[in-house]
């Protein structure tokens, strides 16, 4: 199984008032073909990993390869082309466009990297399918429950097929019965090809991963792989 994401000696660093080190020289190998899960209280890093990996923010120092590419976190262009093409993300907080529709939403992510309208809508109703939402595609956020906003920010982070799904509490914000449902979906999309990194602080949750790490005093723990 070959390594998708590998990370060494990364290292993130806070300045406010005084230095505050988050992360400290993490070295570790993200396989194709795993979920992963990633645990930690608040505060410990789970958040800022994550926005690394998806390329939002960029580390103090140390390396970030994607498919034995080291990421160069100066070409701000590259990134942005890399993670609309292979990373998909989903947040605890839907961050769904309030004024336009589930179908919109989702096939908007798709013309912004610069596919077809009309085959980005048909895949965007594939996808709403896929998710159990079909008569809810022209509701508009305001108008969906919890649950349904979250599968459609699903739906909305796989329309490019990425081969990097990054969660940070997907299921957080929702009742445990569709938090349930709201994970399963979340985990039916892992394939040979494709890594799903999820943070949570819900350990049931987390021992449905492949691999369940922690992030302890800055580096990660490798609690079950």
């Amino acid at each position: 199984m070959s390594n998708l994401i590998e990370l060494t000696n990364l290292n993130k660093n806070f300045f406010n008032q005084k230095k505050v080190s988050v992360l400290k020289k993490i070295t570790y190998k993200f396989k194709k073909g795993k979920i992963y899960s990633l645990m930690g209280p608040s505060g410990s890093g789970k958040s800022t990993l994550l926005n690394i990996l998806s390329l939002i923010d960029r580390p103090s120092s140390g390396l970030i390869s994607i498919e034995n590419e080291i990421i160069n976190f100066k070409d701000s262009k590259k990134n942005d082309l890399l993670r609309a093409k292979k990373i998909g993300i989903i947040y605890q907080q839907d961050n769904l466009l309030s004024d336009f529709t589930a179908l919109e939403n989702i096939y908007l992510a798709s013309l912004a990297n610069g596919n077809n309208k009309e085959k980005s809508i048909s895949r965007s109703k594939g996808l709403l399918k896929k998710v159990g939402l079909t008569n809810r595609s022209d509701h508009y956020p305001s108008q969906l429950s919890g649950g349904e906003k979250q599968r459609v920010a699903i739906a909305r982070a796989l329309i490019n097929d990425p081969q990097i799904i990054l969660a940070d509490e997907p299921t957080g914000s929702l009742d445990i019965e569709t938090a349930k449902s709201i994970f399963e979906l979340l985990k039916n999309q892992i394939n040979s090809n494709r890594l799903i990194i999820f943070a949570t602080h819900n350990r049931f949750f987390a021992d449905k991963s492949d691999c369940l790490l922690e992030i302890v005093n800055g580096n990660i723990n490798i609690i079950n792989a």
